[in-house]
């Protein structure tokens, strides 16, 4: 991910907007009707997130409240929790099941959140699409930010449910969102089990502190 003149705490900077970008991004598109491409979805809303980002009307407290509103309507966290926590989704019981993908969404939620103040006016460009072997279906977007060791390439990848396209994982310069949080959770949960990955996930969310990126 790194150029020849990037420095680690740019390169953090980078991946945390553009993560923030997926989330914001995902969870508007999937309004879209069903018979609209995953690409045209994508496609269709990436102005009127920049319009959101851009707004300076907004305070930054009312633009945290629309992104979280919009994530948790429109991202498929049910999959993306079994995504994440993989084999270890049956180690939980089902009331830990729930209590997981709630806690998990509100992490993401305020820790991401609050990387939208790091828009400066970067532009989202579709640079190609494919269908993948299991129905899914990956978008690829750069963010650009005025050179092209400076964009950023975030992979969408989407899932249909019930008609509505919707965003199970974001692939940011070519880490798998899910790959990165399953690797640390599941160190967290071989240490202490499904209890104990709760408890670190709401003293994170609660601190504001985020996973390794």
């Amino acid at each position: 991910m790194k150029s020849k003149t990037s420095t680690p705490s740019r390169d953090r900077r980078l991946v945390r907007l553009a993560i923030a970008f997926a989330f914001l991004l995902a969870g508007v598109g999937v309004r879209a009707a069903a018979q609209e491409s995953p690409r045209d979805v994508v496609q269709s809303t990436s102005d009127k997130v920049l319009a959101i980002l851009a707004d300076k009307g907004l305070s930054k407290e009312a633009r945290r409240d629309k992104v979280k509103e919009i994530v948790l309507q429109n991202v498929d966290f049910d999959t993306l929790s079994r995504l994440v926590l993989a084999r270890n989704w049956s180690q939980f019981s089902p009331q830990q099941q729930q209590e997981f993908e709630r806690e998990f969404q509100g992490h993401l939620a305020a820790t991401y959140g609050r990387r939208l103040d790091d828009y400066h006016n970067e532009k989202v460009a579709i640079v190609g699409d494919r269908k993948e072997p299991n129905g899914d279906w990956t978008v690829q977007t750069k963010i650009l930010r005025g050179g092209g060791s400076n964009d950023v390439a975030v992979d969408y990848r989407l899932r249909q449910s019930n008609g509505q396209w919707k965003m199970i994982d974001f692939i940011i310069e070519q880490v798998s969102l899910v790959a990165n949080f399953r690797s640390q959770f599941q160190e967290i949960v071989s240490s202490g089990g499904p209890e104990h990955l709760l408890q670190v996930l709401r003293e994170k969310t609660a601190k504001g502190e985020e996973f390794k990126s």
